[in-house]
């Protein structure tokens, strides 16, 4: 049976180290010579079982603690340096995992350097938010990525374009399509005719990695046939638009005044995405059926043929002067909590309704899939909104894997209840439901759902007095 070798050199010096030992002692205790404990030390020859033994039996060492990885400093420092901010800096785990073995205190060091930048990062969040609430602009904000450029952009302006949408309409109209025309159909003739692009679905396993590719030497676009038809349709749309709209798209981009190549070139996409959503479901019409169906998001998508995610972005772009609809704003989140796509016909409105409550039914959606699930909830201030809320399946997921599935929120104030049919779900009824921006800026009392003390208000810890959450304040 072949000897298990062991390389701990690093746990051997530590050990040695901390006895106060120079090399040639231990090596006379080990009945080895100092210059095989110095191979050892650094990591150039193994421990056999029988040096681990006899650690154990001179200094009474657990061999545990001799035989054990350092996973857990390794896969902490794994979490460190998949931060944006480090993203590159180590090329692979080979160096964390030597690391954590070498010097575990300096790891240890690094790692709660690390959650200290992080728990600040949060707090200034928390803060430049509570002085938004007061009317007070502020400058604070962490570290900025492009990606995280163009979400604050796009975020804090209303979702509405107004040269993107009269090109798109006007661009429908000039398809010439009569009723039950299928625009799928006409998208394709069009970059046939006029740009000599075919457009080819692929199956998974020719495109596993990509929804589409646009292929420029034999023009041709490819889409990944985990794709929905609307989310085929919308690709498609993208295209369409990127040529026919570019003048109008690069001319909403300039407006937008992103500071990198990086972030405008995600805010192309961007843009790109909402023309799609104009050519698909023109300004005009979109808004008379709206109001025609009392915001019914499932009677829309039947009318336009796309998805419950297309009508509810298309619903926050209804802010034409003159034709707007009711200022809806949505919120998607996934079931780990993380929120990537906000918006609002009048920008989101993080200071007044924040959508980082855990009593939102934006996080209740995912115990009942495809369900619609409708609240009036109520703001500390006493603001109200409607809320809709309802799960999304993303593209076709195979047998061994899992769906990617995420919720949206679409919202708008309460006193446009009776325009939107799901009013009618909360029009005197039970109460609202009491509802905060985000915990740490929250003070309500007693909130079963509570999962961080607020930064307003010092913590009310008790001997004699405990409350129904964990983090009681003053």
């Amino acid at each position: 049976m072949a000897e298990h070798k062991i390389f701990a050199g690093p746990r051997v010096r530590r050990i040695r180290n901390g006895l106060g030992l120079t090399q040639t002692a231990m090596a006379e205790a080990l009945e080895i010579s100092p210059s095989y404990l110095n191979l050892i030390e650094r990591n150039q020859r193994p421990l056999t079982v029988q040096l681990l033994l006899k650690l154990a039996a001179v200094y009474k060492v657990d061999l545990d603690e001799l035989q054990g990885e350092a996973g857990g400093t390794a896969s902490q420092l794994r979490e460190v340096f998949a931060d944006p901010l480090l993203a590159g800096e180590v090329p692979g785990d080979q160096e964390l995992i030597e690391v954590a073995e070498a010097a575990p205190n300096a790891a240890n060091g690094v790692i709660k350097l690390y959650r200290a930048y992080r728990e600040q990062a949060s707090r200034l969040t928390d803060l430049a938010e509570l002085l938004a609430r007061e009317g007070h602009a502020t400058s604070l904000s962490g570290t900025r990525l492009p990606i995280d450029e163009v979400r604050e952009t796009f975020e804090k302006r209303p979702n509405f374009f107004a040269r993107i949408e009269d090109a798109a309409e006007a661009f429908h109209a000039g398809l010439g399509l009569s009723a039950g025309d299928d625009l799928v159909v006409a998208l394709k003739n069009w970059l046939r005719a006029k740009h000599g692009i075919v457009v080819r679905a692929l199956p998974i396993h020719a495109m596993p990695n990509l929804r589409r590719r646009y292929d420029r030497h034999s023009m041709r676009l490819f889409l990944s046939e985990r794709l929905s038809p609307f989310d085929q349709l919308r690709e498609i749309a993208m295209e369409v638009c990127l040529l026919a709209l570019g003048e109008e798209i690069l001319a909403e981009l300039e407006g937008l005044s992103f500071s990198t190549g990086e972030a405008k070139r995600l805010g192309r996409f961007e843009l790109a995405r909402y023309a799609a959503h104009a050519l698909i479901m023109p300004y005009g019409a979109f808004l008379s059926a709206a109001q025609r169906a009392r915001y019914d998001v499932d009677v829309l998508r039947s009318r336009f043929s796309v998805s419950y995610e297309q009508v509810a972005n298309r619903l926050t772009m209804l802010q034409r002067p003159g034709a707007a609809g009711i200022p809806f704003f949505m919120l998607e989140v996934d079931n780990a909590g993380h929120r990537f796509r906000k918006a609002g016909a009048s920008g989101f409105p993080q200071a007044k309704f924040g959508g980082g409550c855990p009593k939102l039914n934006i996080h209740a959606a995912f115990a009942q899939p495809a369900q619609i699930l409708v609240d009036h909830v109520e703001m500390p201030d006493g603001t109200g909104f409607l809320t809709v809320s309802r799960t999304l399946d993303g593209p076709q997921a195979g047998f061994n894997e899992r769906v990617r599935r995420t919720a949206l929120l679409l919202g708008c104030d309460i006193a446009y209840r009776d325009e939107v049919v799901y009013g009618q779900t909360v029009a005197g009824g039970l109460p609202p439901v009491a509802v905060g921006t985000v915990c740490r800026l929250c003070e309500r009392q007693g909130c079963l759902a509570r999962a961080e003390p607020p930064v307003t208000r010092p913590l009310g810890l008790d001997e004699m007095v405990t409350g129904l959450s964990a983090f009681d304040f003053q």
